[in-house]
């Protein structure tokens, strides 16, 4: 339909990034699976879950999404906004929690809140990741957002150790909590993992951009440059989904760079959101909650707006209405809650069929949001399209997300991996 004025109507679901119709067809298919697959008794659904493999597949791609957030952060803003994201990834965390867990707890009245509260209480770096390309948020709230979704998550593992030992006996648990393993103590230990995989890769990254740049400017050399490239960031990836060293995936992001790398992340990260919404199909087909997913999820994106729209302002000035805006819309559940709710399900069976709803929850609201900012403002008169128009104008091309220089790049880098 094309109205007087020759501009289109807006076409349903118009507003919907693509990349989240083909989630939702990949959460379909998934649960699809999963029921026949317990229907037929050619698989247990649970069993799979809980299995090796499928634990190392989430944490792949978990790895994929957290690398593809931190390399899409713009370096400058966020050396800018560095005491904003401290706060967000300590304090808005654990308010996020404490709100979330409060709700819980005042609807349900049953200790396990304590534990739901924290599985939700972060924001998925791959979801973000996946829909990063958001044209209303600035560049300085687009790196607030994927820092805040890419560092959130070691302080959340630190509450999940805590809250884990205060709910397993208030639910009548023995013992201590499996998730607790090795405490605080095995939390140290992983951080010293984490620092000696990212050393390693440093070390092999700027000893290969040395070699790079005496290697002559060829088309063959520029395609080994890019391959030994690839070849590191995925080595990078599968030893820190074996290990669940994710910190030094994130950190690893903001340094490891390069025009080839960003050519492959688009596809890699649109393929582990898709895959990471079929594993939840899986998950569903196992048990539902919906009620408490329903309200763990509104709850969830309720203290994201709380907190972006109350405490953010206090330590990140200067940001536009628009982006605080966005950013209190900007609460996305993925696989990381997934994880972590596979993690608990040992200690607190339940928790997977609340959180897997959960998600779902989360994500819809986020779209809604999305969908609502995007509808063009009414205009009580005549006249041109004015600003709208030319926005549209002048909105740049399709482009990887991923495929632009970043600032401060080096030269000889831009050179070795042209």
């Amino acid at each position: 339909m094309v109205t007087a004025r020759g501009a289109r109507s807006p076409r349903p679901f118009g507003a919907v990034p693509p990349i989240v119709l083909a989630g939702a067809g990949a959460l379909a298919a998934g649960t699809v699976c999963g029921l026949v697959l317990q229907v037929t008794g050619v698989a247990d659904t649970s069993a799979l879950v809980d299995s090796r493999s499928y634990v190392f597949g989430a944490g792949l791609l978990l790895a994929v999404g957290l690398y593809g957030s931190t390399y899409g952060i713009d370096l400058k803003a966020l050396r800018a906004d560095l005491r904003g994201v401290v706060a967000a990834v300590t304090l808005g965390v654990v308010l996020k929690a404490a709100l979330i867990t409060g709700t819980m707890l005042l609807v349900f009245r049953r200790p396990e809140a304590l534990v739901l509260g924290v599985a939700v209480a972060q924001i998925d770096p791959l979801s973000v990741a996946a829909l990063g390309r958001n044209d209303r948020m600035s560049p300085r709230a687009r790196s607030l957002l994927t820092a805040w979704a890419s560092f959130d998550d070691p302080m959340t593992v630190l509450l999940t150790l805590y809250l884990a030992g205060v709910a397993h006996p208030l639910t009548g648990g023995t013992g201590t909590p499996g998730i607790t393993g090795g405490g605080t103590g095995g939390y140290l230990a992983g951080l010293g993992l984490n620092a000696a995989l990212l050393a390693g890769v440093l070390l092999l990254w700027f000893t290969g951009r040395r070699l790079a740049a005496k290697a002559p400017d060829t088309p063959p050399a520029r395609r080994t440059v890019g391959g030994a490239a690839v070849l590191l960031v995925g080595a990078l990836l599968v030893l820190a989904a074996a290990q669940q060293l994710m910190l030094a995936v994130a950190l690893a992001g903001l340094v490891v760079r390069s025009t080839v790398l960003g050519k492959v992340l688009d596809r890699a990260v649109g393929g582990a959101y898709l895959a990471a919404f079929s594993a939840l199909g899986l998950l569903l087909a196992h048990g539902v909650a919906w009620w408490p997913g329903l309200v763990l999820g509104m709850a969830a994106f309720g203290a994201q707006a709380v907190v972006a729209l109350t405490v953010m302002p206090l330590f990140v000035k200067g940001l536009a209405r628009t982006d605080r805006i966005e950013l209190g819309l900007g609460q996305q559940n993925g696989i990381t809650a997934v994880l972590i709710a596979l993690t608990l399900e040992r200690d607190f069976p339940g928790t997977a069929a609340t959180v897997g709803p959960a998600v779902i929850t989360v994500n819809i609201l986020y779209g809604a949001g999305q969908a609502l900012r995007s509808r063009p403002p009414r205009r009580r008169g005549g006249g041109g399209a004015g600003e709208d128009a030319g926005e549209l104008a002048t909105e740049p091309g399709r482009q990887s997300r991923y495929g632009r220089e970043t600032a401060g790049e080096n030269v000889l880098e831009r050179r070795s991996v042209a």
